[in-house]
């Protein structure tokens, strides 16, 4: 236990990572007691476009809203999205990837021909395809962003199925009669989990940048929702006048996805058996 610890605390990039995870999960939770004032409600005209100050510690929108509090009830949207889809993407790849991998033959290669299709078309562009038919809005965001970016996850699962399929402990439950279906849920897919989290805790990095660049034009969460990138939308035009408005969301995203790169590097260092570990 005591040199597991230390190989964590030797990871710089996990501690650091973990620590903005926790820190903007809990912020997202414990929203409604961290935030100053009601994202929505809380408008008021006579306060629009102030700067930062004690009051107000990121400054105030257009119409007079608080920043900050919007940024704290933002992050439920964007880690909602980002958990969920990536959830989604990640349990749509693990079952392709898994039987693609150990039935082979016309399964596996119509699995890795549908999975090449995907890896050639950008998800933002396959998103925004989805949501030119589905119409704006926070549920078809869900929709848009889940069908997305499973590929990634489809690949390593069917290569890491292939490698442990002719292992010894997979020879072994054959022998003892088990079925194939138990064969890869619990004995494959328990060896074979740590590249699918690595590349899962990344997918949600790529699913919040989704999210906000589908809200920043318009077809993500829809206003009045604190969605970060819709709060970038509506300021863009203020830029050089209210930077304010713009710079926190976006330093928002920013830290955010730092954080979930961080401590996917950090797992794939731990996780990973072809990363070198000092």
């Amino acid at each position: 236990m005591r040199e597991t610890l230390k190989k964590l605390f030797r990871r710089k990039n996990l501690l650091l990572g973990g620590a903005i995870v926790v820190l903007v999960s809990m912020m997202a939770i414990f929203a409604p007691l961290l935030a100053p004032y009601h994202p929505i409600d809380d408008a008021d005209l006579m306060n629009a476009e102030e700067p930062p100050s004690s009051r107000f510690w990121c400054g105030t929108d257009s119409q007079g809203r608080d920043i900050l509090s919007r940024i704290i009830y933002g992050a439920r949207i964007s880690l909602s999205i980002g958990l969920v889809t990536q959830f989604v993407n990640t349990l749509i790849g693990i079952v392709l990837g898994m039987t693609a991998g150990f039935f082979g033959k016309w399964w596996d290669d119509l699995v890795m021909g549908l999975t090449n299709i995907m890896l050639s078309i950008p998800p933002m562009i396959f998103a925004l395809a989805i949501m030119a038919l589905l119409g704006p809005g926070f549920i078809n965001v869900f929709i848009a962003l889940g069908l997305t970016n499973w590929a990634y996850s489809c690949r390593i699962t069917r290569s890491q199925v292939l490698a442990a399929r002719s292992m010894n402990y997979v020879i072994a439950a054959r022998a003892l009669g088990y079925s194939k279906i138990r064969i890869m849920f619990t004995q494959i897919l328990p060896n074979v989990i740590g590249p699918i989290l690595v590349i899962a805790t990344l997918g949600v990095a790529y699913a919040i940048l989704l999210e906000a660049a589908l809200s920043f034009l318009g077809l993500g969460t829809q206003p009045p929702n604190p969605s970060w990138g819709g709060m970038l939308a509506t300021a863009r035009d203020q830029f050089f006048t209210t930077p304010w408005i713009s710079v926190f969301p976006g330093v928002a995203i920013f830290v955010t996805v730092l954080g979930l790169n961080l401590f996917g590097d950090g797992l794939r260092d731990i996780l990973d058996p072809h990363v070198t570990r000092k």
